[in-house]
């Protein structure tokens, strides 16, 4: 047994916020923490102290969840070192993703699961994407008359080029899209397609009926191949947990469970871990308003009467950035925080151990300014309201709120995005000269970003050595057999619409054709885009240049051997990125030797299909990735997203324009035929309306939602970026900036400025330089 002055000595190593986690007793307990306030730390600490105190075993485990496998293998060291010290058994305690828990309850009682009882394949998101257009397509032969309905929008002259153009929009663009969003945000929150229905027949409207007719031939496509997906882990467990026994079982063998991430938890994946958390009891008839809605026959008391709940949930709603293209939703993890604080059991970690002192005002200033703003904060705040604080004198990190650099935080407004990237290297390389050894990073929003940063800073590292990390890099070239694969379509069936389409993304992505220009409607007709004869309309100069790339791929196919079509396609696709050049090559190694003797376009194309959807094919990378991100002496190049839980001394964020940030609601010209309003961002408006149980808002009032709620993950983002640095942080935006990131002709002159960063630099004009 371990001495209590032993469990006290382990506590001092926690500032006064985490130490209200190690003091844990029992029950619910929320923790909302600022960034840099080592919420993780805190937690392993806990978990220590938790399964001393009350003498945890593997028969009654501690059992920690969190977001990604990378922050499993982060905690499970921790919590391991610190009962390695206390001499406490490992068996006491487990960490895994919520998926992987989930998958482990219920494949333990498959019977119960509906898994079926064979091998369950489980998919991966590339061939979840297939299985998506695979039941779009089937969908509309299956729906004609909603299709139409969709066809023709708010009016329509009959003529056939548009139809074309518009089914093309609707097949390759509208419906998987909106198929996506019903999937994921609806079977999230246990809601059937059913239950879509059954909304949608009292609402009056269709969109969401087009969405549980979606949703549900996907689910029929996915059961057909003996399959299931992310959600349907939680969902197997959740039915595995309605049997009495098995779930006294489960609950017995959880001591209590702590979650980290929370704010990036479905509202499915919380009820797993509340029931799960629950001491068990003997169940209790279920009032009709105790039923769960997704699980109808539940046998299970799940309510607040039904015992205690050993569930502590941490993490920082203020730093969700996931919500607008996962399930997740900071207003769930807000609501248990809002709970929590009724009864005392709610702890805010708001000391942070990173950045400097003018730092923490910065991005304290901007959480305070957008809250308070009546043009992003009308119905809900984006923020919750909690301060970044320095930490005290005596805080056991060391130099954890460094010395600045400067004033800490710089604030620039160059004329144009090639001036604003060079005075960023002539930054970059004074810094380095004064200290080698610091830790720096440029953080974007859209992956053009990062390239055209790569490109305008190589000269750092051919003058000065100084080392460019470029993480966008290595996800580039992870896309490479799916781009072999769209091009390679497209030469085997240049006719169709959707090879056609699919090529054509390629070459936008890659910069290799302007992307102002209508895709769709080239792709809507390809014998006439591709040999238009002397009748049809002429194509514009845009296109006529997108023609030229198509074409001469497809004169590729005719004029080289197979084997040299990838290296073709290559060059063709990437220039002069060796990494990129390097995965192709590697790529066309390993088809080589798969396909001997057995070599033609056909094999070559299912051979890539087995590769993107296994998604077993790893890119030629120059270095680990491990422990790579942010190293001193180094210049990392990541996406804002990227960046969440990292830091630097030095971090840069240039590109920061209203455009991007917080953005404007934008309908593509290819789309308004259906409205002024995105088709499957109303589709999520209206199903997390459903899930809130709030009033189902309309088309036009579910877009306004969207677009409000879309701002807001901006700033959010904006807020996780200000909050990577440590001793100096770097704020620009050029007066003149690209209309779109996908072609650097096209400039906004006076391009308008973050209006949260905009804010800062009147407030605080110190900062400006």
């Amino acid at each position: 047994m371990v001495s209590t002055e032993a469990l006290n000595e382990l506590r001092k190593t926690l500032r006064k916020g985490q130490q209200a986690m190690a003091d844990w007793q029992g029950g619910e307990l929320a923790v909302a923490a600022v960034p840099g306030a080592g919420k993780s730390t805190g937690m392993a600490v806990a978990a220590a102290i938790a399964i001393a105190k009350f003498q945890l075993h593997r028969q009654k485990q501690l059992v920690i969840v969190t977001f990604t496998r990378s922050a499993v293998s982060n905690i499970r060291k921790k919590v391991s070192e610190l009962l390695k010290n206390l001499r406490l058994p490992q068996s006491a305690f487990t960490v895994s993703t919520l998926h992987s828990l989930a998958y482990t309850i219920a494949s333990h009682h498959r019977e119960l699961s509906g898994f079926g009882a064979g091998e369950t394949i489980i998919v991966s998101e590339s061939q979840k994407q297939r299985l998506i257009r695979n039941a779009t397509n089937l969908w509309v032969k299956e729906n004609p008359k909603l299709y139409d309905l969709l066809l023709e929008g708010r009016s329509f002259d009959g003529e056939d080029t548009e139809r074309l153009r518009r089914q093309t929009v609707l097949r390759t663009d509208v419906l998987p899209s909106l198929a996506r969003e019903a999937i994921a945000t609806a079977k999230s929150s246990g809601l059937s397609p059913a239950n879509l229905r059954e909304v949608e027949a009292a609402d009056g409207g269709y969109i969401l009926d087009i969405a549980a007719g979606l949703y549900e031939t996907y689910e029929r496509l996915l059961r057909q191949e003996g399959a299931i997906d992310y959600d349907d882990m939680i969902l197997g467990a959740l039915r595995v947990l309605q049997n009495d026994s098995v779930r006294k079982y489960w609950q017995e063998k959880v001591f209590a469970v702590f979650e980290d991430e929370a704010q990036d938890s479905s509202p499915l994946q919380t009820k797993l871990l509340e029931i799960l958390a629950l001491t068990p009891q003997i169940p209790l008839p279920l009032r009709e308003e105790e039923q769960v809605p997704f699980l109808p026959n539940f046998s299970g008391r799940i309510s607040e009467n039904d015992g205690l709940k050993n569930l502590m949930r941490v993490g920082d709603p203020n730093q969700a950035i996931n919500s607008t293209f996962t399930p997740a939703d900071p207003r769930f993890f807000n609501e248990f925080c809002d709970r929590c604080q009724k009864f005392s059991q709610l702890s805010t970690l708001d000391q942070a151990g990173r950045s400097n002192r003018n730092i923490m005002r910065a991005a304290n200033f901007v959480l305070h300014w957008v809250n308070h703003s009546p043009e992003y904060a009308k119905n809900e705040k984006p923020f919750r309201t909690q301060k970044i604080r320095p930490v005290d004198a005596d805080d056991p990190q060391a130099n954890a709120n460094p010395e600045a650099i400067g004033n800490g935080v710089e604030i620039y407004a160059p004329d144009s995005i090639e001036q604003e990237i060079e005075m960023i290297g002539l930054r970059i390389k004074k810094l380095y000269e004064q200290d080698p050894k610091l830790s720096m990073a440029i953080l974007v929003r859209q992956h053009n970003q990062g390239r055209f940063v790569a490109e305008s800073l190589a000269w750092l590292t051919k003058e000065y050595d100084i080392k460019i990390y470029d993480v966008e890099q290595s996800d580039r070239r992870s896309r490479v057999p799916m781009d072999m694969l769209a091009i390679l379509q497209f030469m085997e069936r240049p006719h169709s619409p959707d090879n056609l389409k699919s090529a054509l993304d390629v070459l936008k992505e890659r910069q290799k054709i302007s992307s102002q220009q209508d895709l769709n409607f080239l792709a809507s007709n390809p014998e006439k885009f591709l040999y238009p004869t002397l009748l049809d309309a002429p194509l514009t100069a845009l296109a006529l240049e997108t023609q030229a790339k198509c074409v001469g791929l497809l004169r590729a196919k005719i004029e080289l051997p197979l084997y040299n079509l990838i290296p073709f396609i290559a060059f063709a696709l990437y220039d002069d990125e060796a990494g990129l050049l390097a995965t192709a090559d590697k790529l066309g190694d390993r088809l080589n030797q798969q396909l001997v003797g057995n070599y033609s376009m056909q094999t070559v194309i299912e051979s890539l299909k087995e590769i993107v959807d296994s998604e077993n094919f790893e890119a030629v990378e120059d270095e680990n990735l491990e422990g790579r991100y942010m190293t001193g002496g180094q210049l990392t190049i990541i996406s804002l997203h990227k960046a969440k839980g990292l830091d630097w001394d030095v971090v840069f964020m240039p590109f920061l324009h209203k455009r991007l940030c917080p953005g404007e609601a934008y309908i593509p010209e290819a789309v308004k035929f259906l409205g002024d309003f995105g088709l499957p961002d109303v589709t999520r408006a209206q199903i997390r309306a459903i899930i809130h149980e709030d009033v189902i808002p309309n088309a036009e009032e579910a877009w306004k939602q969207c677009s409000y709620l879309k701002q807001a993950e901006e700033f959010r983002l904006l807020y996780v970026g200000m909050t990577r640095a440590k001793k100096l942080l770097w704020l620009s935006a050029a007066q003149s900036a690209p209309f779109s990131w996908n072609t650097l002709e096209n400039r906004t002159e006076n391009a308008p400025i973050c209006p949260a960063i905009a804010e800062l630099a009147r407030k605080f004009p110190e900062f400006q330089e």
